[in-house]
């Protein structure tokens, strides 16, 4: 392995790197643990205008402990992969009741708390800390491979952990508050940037003289992962039952379970199920609405509306209760949901989450 890799790194990162995205330029480790999980699987521009929010209601690591676990979801309704934010919401706790407020600073503590993997640990560890640990996001795995010609199967715990350990001969040996910085976000900046997954700019990557996918031709081929995710598909139908007065009849998702403990209308595996937990006198009232798709990490949802308006008090069949236009606006809800509502009926588009 090059002795000059790491400093390669850094020196490309201080020239031609990223350097005003909102939680760089910190070593905080709440900002920088705060954008580790967002950016889990969710693009930067996406996570830009939800960090700066969360920042706003939840300064710090207290603010977000001391916040309902409602408020916390209702902030992050709309970013997907809803676990994150509970995750996130219960580490808040645990650092404010067992750690005085204070992050960990190894890895190897970081990892005790809720949620907290070893990438997200060895980030905060190195970009904080200073500490020399290795990251193996998914950008960063794409560059790795690419570089060593690494082989192995990333489905392939084995094959990964031996990544890992290449990863770790790779790391800056000396000067290391500033060097992990600049050398752990530079990798992460290569493959967000450069590295790219169909298209790599291996003309202007400060490792493309030295790299064996290159050399080979053969960049698409890196890194390599034997198992792709079964995709499923389930079919919904929902009450969209409103009061004239705008109260919408909702009821908190169980978890686990798809959208867990977010705030939806009830739904059911079939028209007529639904339609049998009503009152005869409101059946007839029901008005189906489009039908519309949404597509999930690991599962596309077919979802139906259909509509009730009516000016029942309560409803004896259905759990849930009525909430207020107002208190809704406050919700956590799924961001299908929450763009049915506001196109008022027509049929919303696709979006994650």
């Amino acid at each position: 392995m090059p002795a000059d890799f790491a400093a390669r790194v850094v020196r490309w990162q201080k020239a031609h790197g990223r350097h005003a995205l909102p939680w760089q330029q910190t070593r905080d480790p709440y900002r920088v643990w705060l954008s580790e999980v967002m950016l889990q699987q969710t693009q930067v521009q996406t996570v830009i205008g939800y960090y700066q929010r969360f920042l706003q209601r939840f300064p710090d690591v207290q603010a977000l402990a001391g916040a309902s676990l409602d408020e916390v979801m209702g902030l992050w309704a709309g970013l997907g992969y809803y676990s994150r934010a509970r995750n996130l919401h219960q580490c808040a706790i645990c650092i404010v009741a067992q750690h005085g407020g204070e992050f960990p600073a190894s890895a190897a503590g970081l990892q005790t708390l809720p949620g907290v993997g070893a990438s997200t640990a060895a980030a905060i560890a190195a970009l904080c800390y200073g500490q020399r640990e290795a990251i193996l996001d998914a950008n960063v795995k794409r560059v790795l491979t690419r570089y060593l010609g690494f082989a192995g199967d990333m489905a392939s715990s084995t094959q990964q952990q031996l990544l890992l350990e290449q990863a770790r001969a790779l790391l800056p040996q000396r000067n290391l508050r500033p060097q992990m910085l600049r050398y752990t976000q530079g990798l992460m900046d290569l493959g967000a940037t450069v590295c790219l997954p169909r298209s790599p700019d291996c003309a202007v990557c400060p490792l493309g003289a030295t790299c064996v996918a290159r050399s080979q031709g053969r960049q698409r081929d890196y890194p390599v992962k034997s198992r792709s995710l079964r995709r499923s598909t389930e079919s919904i139908w929902m009450l969209w039952m409103q009061r004239p007065d705008g109260a919408l009849w909702l009821r908190r998702r169980p978890s686990p379970g798809v959208w867990a403990n977010l705030y939806c209308f009830p739904w059911f595996d079939s028209r007529e199920r639904l339609v049998a937990n009503l009152p005869a006198r409101l059946r007839v009232r029901l008005r189906d609405e489009p039908a519309f798709s949404h597509t999930l990490t690991h599962k596309d949802l077919y979802l139906h509306p259909l509509r009730l308006l009516t000016g029942s008090r309560t409803i004896a069949q259905l759990e849930g209760a009525w909430f207020s236009a107002d208190a809704c606006s406050r919700l956590g809800m799924p961001a299908p949901v929450r763009r049915l509502l506001q196109d008022g009926g027509n049929q919303p588009k696709e979006v994650e989450g």
